[in-house]
This record gives structure tokens, C-alpha cells and sequence, in this order.
């Protein structure tokens, strides 16, 4: 779950200030490119997300035994699965229905 593992993730926050650009500044990529881009960083989200539930201490746990995940249950790092998370994922699936409604 670092920069250095599978984080992926990381990639839709790094790569959503060029498609802000792209689609509503310099308007050159229309629709198409925001739904394809909110789909993709979907994906990356439940990957990352999927990392984080196999990796943490639980009977299920099939990741990361030398290393087990358990940052995520301490303040202030139990916002991100409790808070930011849910938000972001929202966020996705409520710009995907936009968009697929304006076709």
C-alpha cells in the first residue's frame, strides 16, 4: 500500500489536475475522456481498497503477513477508510451517472 507496492491510486490524484486542463480549461477532450478517466480511477480505487481489506489483521487476511496493515485503525489515518474513501468513491459513481445521463 505504498508508492513503492501497488498503490496505483495515487495516479488519479496526480493525472486529475491535467484532465481538469484538458476538459474544462482548455475544453480540447470533451466528455468522453472525463468518463473514461473517472472509470479508470474506479477501478484504481477498489484496487487499492481491495489491497487495504486483504493486508489488514483480520481471519481473512491473505497479504502483507511479515507487515500486517494496521496503521489504518490509529488516528488520524482511520479517516481514510472511514471518511475519504466513501467520499472519493461517491464522488466517482455520482460523476459517472452525470455524464452517462448527458449521452
Amino acid at each position: 500500500m505504498t508508492f513503492e507496492g501497488r498503490n496505483f491510486d495515487i495516479l488519479s490524484g496526480i493525472s486529475a489536475g491535467v484532465v481538469y486542463y484538458l476538459v474544462f480549461v482548455k475544453k480540447s477532450a470533451g466528455n468522453s475522456l472525463l468518463l473514461i478517466w473517472n472509470v479508470i480511477c474506479l477501478f484504481l480505487l477498489i484496487n487499492i481498497v481491495s489491497i487495504a481489506i486483504l493486508s489488514a489483521q483480520t481471519p481473512f487476511q491473505q497479504l502483507a503477513f511479515k507487515q500486517p496493515n494496521i496503521g489504518l485503525t490509529y488516528f488520524p489515518f482511520l479517516l481514510l477508510p472511514s471518511l475519504v474513501v466513501p467520499i472519493v468513491l461517491v464522488s466517482h459513481l455520482a460523476a459517472i451517472r452525470q455524464l452517462l445521463s448527458r449521452k
